[in-house]
């Protein structure tokens, strides 16, 4: 099976908790996020995948206005509210009453970097879903690196249909 790939980068500082794992992750804490999204086509469509231009500026503002310089909270975090009454940006994983963004994240209930790489996945696949692309355009993998030695990456478990 052969397939045609591109790639896209981008980086956020974010904060976000894991109160339900043991260790320093309980406590608020931010990183230097790195996110690494790879679209696949089995051919190309008008000598592309998808216009990079594009896909890149869907991808980063989604990631700049729901996640870049806030908070990633699992929805029934006790921080959640304290935040969002002092105004501070934060996304919620898990949410019952999820606005918008939120959706995204459904069935996610943790902000871990595991879940992070799920949701830009989905972030990206909504990109597509918009834009031109070749038949057969898919969200191949996401990697998310937390820390210079941490990461980890989604995969689709989708065959190619080449």
């Amino acid at each position: 099976m052969n397939a045609h790939s591109v790639s896209v980068r981008h980086n956020f500082e974010t904060a976000h908790r894991l109160p339900h794992l043991a260790g320093k992750c309980v406590n608020l804490h931010g990183h230097s996020w790195w996110m690494e999204a790879k679209v696949s086509a089995p051919a190309l469509h008008a000598g592309a995948v998808v216009e990079f231009g594009a896909l890149k500026a869907r991808v980063r503002e989604w990631i700049d206005v729901h996640l870049d310089h806030g908070a990633m909270l699992g929805a029934d975090d006790p921080l959640v509210n304290v935040l969002t009454e002092h105004k501070s940006k934060v996304y919620r994983f898990g949410a019952q009453d999820p606005e918008p963004a939120e959706q995204l994240a459904h069935g996610l209930t943790h902000p871990t970097v595991e879940a992070v790489a799920e949701l830009i996945a989905r972030v990206v696949e909504d990109a597509l879903r918009d834009l031109p692309s070749a038949p057969g355009a898919r969200v191949a993998e996401v990697t998310v690196r937390e820390t210079h030695v941490n990461s980890a990456s989604w995969r689709s478990t989708e065959k190619d249909s080449s």
